[in-house]
């Protein structure tokens, strides 16, 4: 069987904006609800910063890296890190309780280095509030800056499922066995 590529075509009423006529008159700050789906986060947050409850959230969302996603953007159009991000933003958007476990699976995956400090600080952000943070994870610089390191090998698939070594990242450098280790030994300058 083959499957031809997705179509999208402009609805000839709307021509793409998604509101009736009626609904696209009204505007907030000279802007329609069409006009404030298509900015990204970073700009609605200029039209929404007098209004605490938008900027709230918007704000959790640049800190997590997100902010050149347009507010109307597709969820299937999300690469499987950002809808990750788009998940945590969601909880650090909570009242803070603490006790609770979150499990990452490469949230880096496609992050600049920058947006990797962002991501970190805000993991950081959840453990100290009391939380439990685990990300199965191949980014150096994030193991770098973790608190444990678990590495299983010696290698993957079938030949692994071993612990080869666990503790603070320097622990790990340090293991001669680990290719994990010898990987983040020149990371972090063990």
């Amino acid at each position: 069987m083959h499957f031809l590529p997705d179509v999208q075509v402009k609805c000839p009423v709307c021509h793409g904006r998604r509101f009736q006529k009626s609904i696209l008159e009204v505007q907030y700050k000279g802007f329609s609800i069409s006009d404030i789906l298509q900015m990204t986060i970073a700009e609605a947050s200029a039209v929404f910063c007098d209004v605490p409850p938008i900027m709230d959230r918007l704000t959790v969302w640049q800190k997590v890296g997100l902010g050149y996603l347009s507010l109307g953007q597709s969820a299937t159009t999300l690469s499987g890190g950002e809808a990750q991000r788009i998940k945590l933003a969601k909880e650090l958007g909570k009242q803070p309780y603490g006790h609770t476990l979150y499990l990452l699976d490469e949230p880096t995956k496609g992050l600049h280095p920058h947006d990797v400090k962002k991501l970190v600080a805000l993991l950081n952000e959840l453990v100290a509030n009391g939380n439990t943070v685990i990300c199965v994870e191949h980014n150096l610089d994030v193991m770098a800056m973790s608190d444990w390191v678990i590495d299983f090998g010696p290698e993957g698939g079938d030949a692994g499922g071993e612990i080869m070594v666990q503790g603070t990242p320097e622990t790990v450098a340090r293991t001669a066995r680990s290719q994990t280790g010898a990987c983040l030994r020149p990371v972090i300058n063990v």
